[in-house]
This record gives C-alpha cells, structure tokens and sequence, in this order.
C-alpha cells in the first residue's frame, strides 16, 4: 500500500478551480534578465574559443612547414 498524500485541489467555495498566483513583476523581470545573461555568457565563452581557434591557424601553418622542411632536409642528408 502506497503512503503518498493524495492530490491537493484548490477550488473556491462555489467549486471553481482557482488560478495560479503569479509572481510579482520584479521577479518575471529578473527571471528574463538571467536568461539573457546565460545566452549573453555561452555566445561571450563562444566568441573567445573560435577567435582562438583563429589566432591557431598561423601557428599550425608554420609548425606545418617546419616539419615539411625538416623531413625533406631528413631525406636530402640521406641520400649522401
């Protein structure tokens, strides 16, 4: 046997069920204000990971062309 309480109604003396209170404006106003700012922070923490995947691509070019040239250089005292 289950020793859950069973479902609270709220109704009005003429049997109506009453409506949700609504919270207070300040409180919608600062609700909306936090999911602004949640969005703002991902697309700021966004920004800053693709400008440095950006500012990476130079450096992986020149570590690219190092490792090129250091294999060719690899293979030319091979020959000898």
């Amino acid at each position: 046997m289950s020793r859950r309480q069973p479902p609270l109604l709220d109704l009005t003396p003429d049997g109506e069920f009453r409506q949700p209170v609504r919270p207070p404006w300040a409180t919608r106003v600062a609700a909306w204000a936090l999911v602004v700012a949640v969005i703002a922070g991902g697309l700021a923490v966004a920004a800053v990971a693709f400008w440095l995947a950006l500012m990476l691509i130079p450096i992986a070019i020149v570590a690219g062309l190092v490792a090129y040239l250091a294999f060719r250089f690899q293979l030319w005292r091979g020959v000898r």
